[in-house]
Order: C-alpha cells, then sequence, then structure tokens
C-alpha cells in the first residue's frame, strides 16, 4: 500500500482542516480484481442477462484473454481499442489489457466513422475488441491504422445456449476473428502473463474535447483510477455485500470508474447494462434491488417519470449520485421527495469532476446539502478558483476558472506536449493544477459551486458535445458559408445542438440541398452529436468585434421556438 502524503492536503485551498489521507494500491487494476478474488473466490462478480459469474470464474476468464492477447503478441505499452458497450467481454479484456501491461483505447460504439478512424490513428493501436454491428465500419478504415487484429463480439457472447454469435462469413480479412476463436487462441500459452505494473503504469485512454472541438486522448495511470475509487468511497458506507447497476458507459470516465472499477475493489456484485431502456429501468430495480445508482440527471429525470415506479420500494438504496452535467436544484428537490416516498433514506448527491481527472473531484457529504453545490472535494485533492488564464487566486464568492491538484489527475494529453501544458500547470510548491476551463467558486466553507464551462459545451445525457468541433464539420460541406451550432433545451436529454446555417448565395434551399447536409453530418459525427434542429438564415448575428454573438442566436431561438 502507497500513502500519498501531501504536505499541503487539505479539504479545500486556505482552510485549515486537514483530510484524512487515503491509502490505496499501489498495483495495477487487475491486481485489484484478483485481490478482491481471494477475498471472495465464491461471490457473484458480474450479473448479465441473469447468467451469473463468480470472482473465481471472473478472473480466470481475464487470465484466458491475457493469454490470448500475448498470442497475438501484444506487449506492454501497446494500445487496445475496446470499442464496446457494457458487455462481459468488454469488461473482462478492459482488466486482461491492464494485466499484460498494454492500455486500454476506450471508444464510443456509435462514434462515426471518420471519429472512430482518428481515435485508431491518435492511439497507434495495435488490436482492437469491436460489437458486432460497428465491424463493418472498422473493416474499412483498419487499413489505414496501425490495428493488426480485429475482434469481433456480439451483444449476446455471454449467453448460453444464443445462436447469434457473429457471422463469420463476413470476415473476409485473415487478421478478424471472432470472440470465441479469440479466446481459443490461449489456451497452449503456460506462462505467467502478468506484468505487475504499479501506480504510475498507465492504464487507460478516455476522449474528452477542448477549446478546439478536436478529441483529445486523456491518459489515466492506475493510480488515477485506484486512488479516485478510494477517495469516493472515503464519502459512502458501501461494501462487498453491495449490488451496482453498471449503466453508465465505459468509455465514460464516470462508468468506468464508479460502475465498474469500485465494484471490484470493494469485491462486489456489478449488473451489466449494455443498453440503459428508460420504459424498463423500474424492472431492473425491482429484480437486482441495487445499493448504489450513479447516473446523469437524464437517467434521473427517467427515473421519475417511470410509472412502473409508483409501487417500488427503495429502502436497499444507499447511495445514489448524479454526475456528468449539473443537476438543476429543481430536479434535485423533486429526487429528494421520490426518493423518502419510497423508503430511501438518503439524499441525491450531485458531484463534479471531469475525463482529466476520472471524472471525480468533489461530491455533497451524505448528509448536508447547500444550493447549488456539487459538493466538497474529495480527500487528498485540493480545489482553488483563479482569475481564468492566470494562477492568480480569487477571494472566496468569487467566479473564477476551477483548479484542482489531485492523485487523480490525468498523467497527459494522449502525445500533446502543447495542449497538456496549458491544463496542468506547476506551483512554487511543485503542485501540479488542473485547470478545467470550468467557471465556478468556493465558499468560506471548501464547498465548490460550478456555474458554466468557460467553452462553449453542450452537455446532452451527460456527454460533452463541442459546438466548434461540429461548425468544423458542416462549413466543410460545400454549400455551407457560415454556421453556428448552439446548445437548446431537451425535455429529456436535457440540451441538444441545433445548426444555424447560411448557404452560399449561389444555393437555393431544397430538399435536396438538406438532406446532402444532413448525410453529410451522418458521415462525419457520432449520432448523438448530429443536431436535432437545422435552421436556414441569411445572415448569422455579430458582435462589435465581428465574431459571431452565440447569446443573441440562443434569444433568438427562445423567441421563435414553435
Amino acid at each position: 500500500m502507497i500513502n500519498y502524503n501531501f504536505s499541503d492536503t487539505r479539504l479545500c485551498e486556505d482552510s485549515e482542516e486537514l483530510g484524512t489521507l487515503i491509502n490505496y494500491p499501489d498495483c495495477s487494476l487487475y491486481e485489484v480484481v484478483a485481490n478482491s478474488t481471494k477475498k471472495f473466490p465464491n461471490k457473484i462478480a458480474y450479473i448479465y442477462s441473469g447468467v451469473e459469474v463468480s470472482y473465481t470464474n471472473f478472473l480466470k476468464q481475464i487470465d484466458d484473454v491475457a493469454k490470448s492477447l500475448k498470442k497475438l503478441n501484444i506487449k506492454k505499452g501497446d494500445k487496445v481499442t475496446i470499442c464496446m458497450p457494457n458487455t462481459p467481454e468488454a469488461i473482462i479484456t478492459f482488466y486482461a489489457v491492464n494485466k499484460i501491461g498494454a492500455i486500454s483505447n476506450m471508444v464510443h460504439p456509435l462514434s462515426a466513422q471518420n471519429e472512430i478512424k482518428y481515435y485508431l490513428q491518435v492511439s497507434k493501436s495495435v488490436a482492437m475488441l469491436v460489437i458486432d454491428y460497428d465491424y463493418d465500419l472498422f473493416k474499412v478504415i483498419s487499413d489505414e491504422t496501425d490495428v493488426k487484429n480485429i475482434i469481433v463480439a456480439t451483444l449476446n457472447e455471454s449467453i448460453p445456449h444464443n445462436n447469434s454469435h457473429f457471422n463469420k462469413d463476413k470476415i473476409t480479412n485473415k487478421n478478424v476473428m471472432c470472440w470465441k476463436d479469440f479466446i481459443k487462441m490461449g489456451e497452449d500459452i503456460n506462462y505467467e502473463t502478468n506484468e505487475f505494473t504499479d501506480s504510475s503504469h498507465v492504464a487507460a485512454i478516455l476522449y474528452t474535447g477542448g477549446s478546439t472541438g478536436d478529441p483529445k486522448g486523456v491518459v489515466l495511470t492506475n493510480g488515477n483510477f485506484n486512488y479516485s475509487v478510494k477517495s469516493f468511497l472515503a464519502y459512502s458506507d458501501l461494501d462487498s455485500t453491495d449490488t451496482f447497476l453498471a449503466i453508465m458507459p465505459i468509455f465514460h470516465g464516470f462508468g468506468l470508474r464508479s460502475g465498474i472499477h469500485m465494484v471490484y475493489l470493494l469485491g462486489a456484485t456489478n449488473v451489466l447494462i449494455p443498453r440503459f431502456d428508460a420504459k424498463n429501468f423500474h424492472i431492473l430495480i425491482e429484480d437486482y434491488k441495487p445499493s448504489f445508482i450513479a447516473g446523469v440527471p437524464t437517467l434521473w429525470n427517467a427515473l421519475l417519470q417511470d410509472e412502473g415506479m409508483d409501487s417500488v420500494d427503495l429502502s436497499f438504496l444507499k447511495l445514489a449520485v448524479c454526475g456528468g452535467d449539473t443537476l438543476p436544484v429543481n430536479m434535485k428537490i423533486k429526487i429528494d421527495e421520490f426518493l423518502k416516498e419510497h423508503g430511501a433514506n438518503i439524499q441525491i448527491r450531485p458531484g463534479y469532476g471531469l475525463t482529466e481527472c476520472l471524472a471525480g473531484g468533489c461530491i455533497v457529504p451524505e448528509d448536508k446539502y447547500k444550493n447549488e453545490s456539487v459538493g466538497i472535494p474529495y480527500l487528498d485533492s485540493i480545489f482553488k478558483i483563479v482569475k481564468p488564464g492566470t494562477s492568480e487566486k480569487v477571494p472566496f464568492g468569487v467566479d473564477g476558472e476551477i483548479c484542482i491538484s489531485s492523485p487523480s489527475v490525468m498523467l497527459a494529453y494522449l502525445d500533446d506536449p502543447e495542449k497538456t501544458n496549458e491544463v496542468l500547470k506547476v506551483d512554487e510548491e511543485g503542485l501540479t493544477w488542473l485547470h478545467t476551463g470550468d467557471l465556478g467558486y468556493m465558499d468560506e466553507e471548501g464547498w465548490i459551486f460550478f456555474k458554466s464551462r468557460i467553452e462553449r459545451i453542450i452537455i446532452s445525457s451527460g456527454y460533452n458535445i463541442y459546438p466548434q468541433r461540429l461548425e468544423n464539420i458542416l462549413i466543410n460541406h460545400p454549400n455551407i458559408r457560415e454556421v453556428a451550432v448552439i446548445g437548446i433545451p431537451h425535455p429529456f436529454k436535457m440540451k441538444v445542438p441545433k445548426a444555424y446555417i447560411v448557404l452560399n448565395d449561389d444555393v437555393e434551399l431544397t430538399d435536396e440541398v438538406k438532406n446532402s447536409i444532413y448525410k453529410h453530418c451522418k458521415e462525419n459525427l457520432a449520432k448523438f452529436t448530429i443536431p436535432r434542429e437545422f435552421e436556414y438564415i441569411e445572415e448569422l448575428p455579430k458582435n462589435k468585434v465581428n465574431k459571431v454573438d452565440y447569446l443573441e442566436l440562443e434569444n433568438y431561438h427562445k423567441n421563435n421556438k414553435k
């Protein structure tokens, strides 16, 4: 065990109250699972479509996949892309990759073809695990990447007696294989595949955006994961007897940390949910009686609107957390009332974080709350508020950029020292600070209040959508002269993108033109980022320095919405 003894560790910047230092494992993520298996060999590690798998069998599955990865000549430090929903194959591969010292490159399975190609190229991935419905996308672009092997899995691989395995007739490349053939590859390996890496070793790459809208790979270590989990658990009474619902996706920092690794550090039981169905949410809760539910506001909104929840008793619920987006005060009140009415003796606890610190930074305590606050910093984490663009601290109660110094802060942006140096800055005491790009303030008691993104980010169902990236894609269409993207309210997703488009002078607005622009979006943007509305106007509003006036566009939408 390693004890990170920061000389300046405290609950908040300028506070005299010292935080309790946390001991957390100086080992790989795989070793965390192996240690839990030693403690709870017969306990259920995960449940998938009703199939229960013990920790002993889970660890064996990981070990078998590690052997197959070695058979493919994947070495320590190599990148392996995992483009999957929450299935056993995805989780098993994540820990197997970690066991051999390789690095998991986590990709959204609904990404557009060009986005997937970018993620493979920037990570220099040598292999990838892909869900079958994405296989055609991968097949087309794999020759333009370093990928040497493609493993294809279906949603039903782990369900006994199913007949929906990947159709081998679709395989035209000798380096493509179905999951079952991949598993058989390593059967003759009889040597140890564990690299026994420590906290400093890179475990995963997750993707986020920035001021340019270009995706950036966030490089996260074993230590980032292990600390973030242990520090979060310090604010809960969760233990190995608990059951979790893994609803948040594994390509999301919040989901990978709180929905997956936290479960296996505890030695608890996970219910893997590959696709969230709001209509059947109550069935999941009734069937599995989870102790812990973590989700974005969209998920909690679905819970409030699910008529099937009317008679459900939630007295078994020990912890409810909302992250990934701002939880409006009125929604928190509704959720707290809902929980109380259904027998749960808890409140919904908003939190704050971003991918660069593994979606963890601070959380509302168990029995306290301040309106609009995202809570207090995790133990061993320090927050400060600075004047944007500087390292100059501002007084309590004054808005500024939120900065975090914590063992959960990323190692770097992938192969991008310039952008890394823009957000990670070392102070005169040797502490590294993550400049988040988020606007907020701290009160005198150390509570953090998040106000908004400094950059123009649209948060839709907990996912970040970067308007400038959408604009950069749209402007490449030959018929478009100018474009601006804003976020507009949505009753379920909270916000969705809307595009205001100015066509070239010689282009008439026809159905053919509209369809062409929409097709361009489908080819170049992930499905969930495609604008929900397109409005064609003669000119974009501009401010005094001739920049697009986005606030005026937002007001225009409010005043003219149908």
